[in-house]
């Protein structure tokens, strides 16, 4: 009667390793997508966030080209592995926003493209073989604000409101090595007062459980404070203090991109990658495509109940005339 009274080991407490060695088996995918106009180091950002070269095959446009450029989309996908965890990233690159003199509803093939992924989505999880379903929704929207205004632009405005029902915004400050850190400072609190103001739902950080350990909260706690990222971007390998890093050399002096206080080019990376990656995905799949689901749902029925109306009228109609 004892040794049943003694806490028994069942054996369930494995879960955990049991789902960590079938998801690293099966490998991840995050698809980012960076929007801006030309010239704001989004491509080099994205190489230096993860390591690698996706533009090397880039074209670059001449002044003239540029103006006359349409918004295109364009699609960059790279395995990545780091410690036998296996990363299918897909970087979707949007040229020629913001470009042309005439930015009306320059934004209209992104959320076209968007609204085709979630379309593309439903459509896989409402057939029959549902057990391969390639999920290439976007997860996450890096925007990229000029830092040489005084806030945020029509333009700005416009997009986000447009892209922010849709797909997880995180506002970044560009270039952020043109501008000194009391400018900073005051761009970022102009910005973060312009979005409440214009009503802009940019990703929002999930509160903490009370339960995390104090390190993790600190993160956090600095991840809110500095929003929108001012950040800088540099795949050239410079020397600093006796070591190599890389950074941008200027004449009067050198700005290391992971230095914390040059920019917030560590803080986004270790939001992006290291602690907000999963919530991205689950605000995505959980918030903006139930939404697009339900909505699809809502037309369906309506479209049904109104072809059913007709039928019954036309029968009526039918039996009337016999």
């Amino acid at each position: 009667m004892a040794l049943f009274q003694e806490k028994q080991y069942v054996g369930f407490a494995t879960l955990p390793n049991q789902v960590h060695r079938k998801s690293v088996k099966k490998g991840f995918d995050f698809t980012l997508m960076v929007a801006g106009e030309s010239g704001m180091g989004k491509s080099t950002l994205v190489n230096s966030l993860f390591l690698t070269d996706l533009y090397k095959d880039r074209k670059l446009l001449n002044a003239e080209e540029r103006i006359n450029q349409t918004v295109e989309i364009i699609k960059h996908t790279v395995d990545i592995e780091e410690k036998g965890v296996k990363l299918k990233l897909t970087i979707v690159d949007t040229p020629g926003f913001g470009d042309a003199v005439n930015n009306n509803e320059c934004w209209k093939p992104i959320t076209d493209y968007i609204d085709q992924q979630f379309e593309q989505y439903f459509r896989d999880e409402s057939g029959l073989n549902r057990k391969n379903i390639q999920d290439n929704r976007v997860h996450c929207c890096l925007y990229f604000i000029p830092p040489f205004g005084h806030g945020l632009r029509p333009v700005d405005v416009e997009f986000m409101k447009a892209l922010h029902e849709k797909v997880n915004i995180i506002p970044l400050i560009a270039k952020a090595d043109c501008l000194t850190p009391n400018e900073i400072k005051k761009l970022k609190d102009r910005i973060r007062e312009e979005i409440d103001k214009f009503g802009i739902k940019v990703y929002q950080f999930p509160e903490c459980d009370s339960d995390e350990d104090e390190e993790f909260k600190q993160l956090d706690k600095e991840l809110k404070e500095c929003t929108p990222f001012a950040v800088i971007g540099s795949n050239t390998v410079v020397e600093a203090r006796g070591q190599r890093v890389r950074g941008r050399l200027y004449p009067w002096g050198i700005v290391e991109v992971e230095n914390q206080s040059h920019c917030d080019f560590v803080k986004l990376r270790n939001m992006l990658i290291r602690s907000h990656m999963h919530d991205l995905k689950d605000v995505t799949c959980d918030v903006h495509y139930e939404n697009y689901r339900a909505q699809c749902i809502q037309e369906m029925t309506r479209c049904v109940c109104v072809s059913r109306k007709d039928e019954n009228k036309y029968k009526h109609k039918y039996k009337y005339k016999q």
